[in-house]
């Protein structure tokens, strides 16, 4: 939790083009263009976590990472919150496009902690 008690942070997302991408273990998936939202958090370093989505280079290690470092990929917006992670993930509507995307940890059975919103 950072200074002003912000543990949950949202990404929206602009995929400018279809893309198909691997994702870690999960495999290959297909993103339509348009616009996401991945809900993540961070139990310390919030703002470090949060600055670290936002750079173009390095190393792969959440799901996230895989569809952030592809050109045409751009967060266009953070939504911090002192919601739960998948609190603030089922209140979010949207598809979603990858099963298991973000919420490897996830015991609340959201499904995925990236959404889908259209074009």
């Amino acid at each position: 939790m950072d200074a002003q008690g912000f543990r949950t942070y949202q990404l929206r997302i602009h995929v400018a083009r279809p893309l198909r991408i691997a994702i870690g273990r999960l495999g290959e998936f297909d993103f339509p263009a348009g616009r996401y939202v991945y809900t993540g958090s961070a139990k310390r370093n919030f703002e470090a976590r949060v600055a670290r989505h936002l750079r173009r280079e390095k190393a792969l290690r959440w799901h996230i990472d895989y569809l952030l470092t592809v050109p045409g990929v751009t967060v266009t917006k953070v939504v911090r919150s002192i919601t739960d992670e998948c609190e603030l993930t089922r209140a979010t509507g949207g598809d979603i496009p990858v099963p298991g995307f973000g919420a490897s940890d996830c015991k609340h059975g959201c499904g995925s902690h990236l959404k889908y919103l259209g074009w």
